[in-house]
């Protein structure tokens, strides 16, 4: 089987629906599973030092600070129920996630699944700058890379030509928003659905959502 994951690094609701589907994934007896990400950036404009969190998102999403409160507690109380943490309290910066998506480019593909989870806790419970090299680089080392060898690949643009042309190529196949799943090349799902219907989506007999 072969499932396509499209997200963001900085997206809460990817987090949420990753967890989902790995869930799904224990719960079937199923072939081997081969699982490729790939990026979609939500704002590539953000600069790498990155900028105050709840101020860039009153403006990206037109509303105030009461409504932004109650849209942080519903995304927190839905990754508690799937078994994810997000504080955003300790979110203080948006950032630009092109670099995280270089250093998963950069990994084995034996250590995707693991280092892109890394980076979602990395920004959602530690509240790093996950558009920083040397933050990147620490987690990096963590699963076997050369901590100085992959800040100077960071730092001189490995992988952002892969990176950029999969985002383009996500946005010309029509995804608008992630998270966004296709499995087999033929079933699509789009947003963090629920264990059920990651299941039901990974069943032969299904065609479409």
């Amino acid at each position: 089987m072969l499932i396509d994951i499209f997200h963001d690094t900085a997206c809460p609701w990817c987090r949420i629906g990753k967890k989902q589907l790995f869930d799904a994934i224990a719960l079937i007896e199923h072939e081997t599973i081969d699982i490729r990400w790939h990026p979609f950036l939500l704002d590539d404009t953000i600069p790498a030092q990155g900028v105050g969190f709840r101020s860039f998102m009153k403006l990206r999403k037109g509303i105030g600070a009461n409504q932004l409160t109650q849209l942080f507690n519903y995304a927190t109380q839905s990754g508690a129920k799937a078994g994810v943490k997000l504080d955003f309290d300790k979110v203080l910066l948006a950032v630009n996630t092109t670099l995280s998506h270089q250093l998963i480019a950069l990994t084995p593909k034996t250590h995707k699944n693991v280092i892109v989870e890394a980076v979602y806790k990395a920004y959602f419970e530690d509240g790093l700058n996950i558009g920083d090299v040397n933050v990147l680089a620490r987690i990096g080392k963590d699963f076997g890379f050369d901590e100085s060898k992959l800040k100077q690949q960071l730092s001189g643009d490995a992988a952002l030509a892969e990176v950029m042309t999969a985002a383009e190529a996500a946005r010309n196949r029509g995804i608008s928003s992630v998270p966004f799943f296709v499995i087999n090349n033929k079933v699509s799902i789009s947003g963090s659905q629920s264990v059920e219907v990651f299941i039901q989506a990974m069943q032969p007999e299904f065609s479409a959502i």
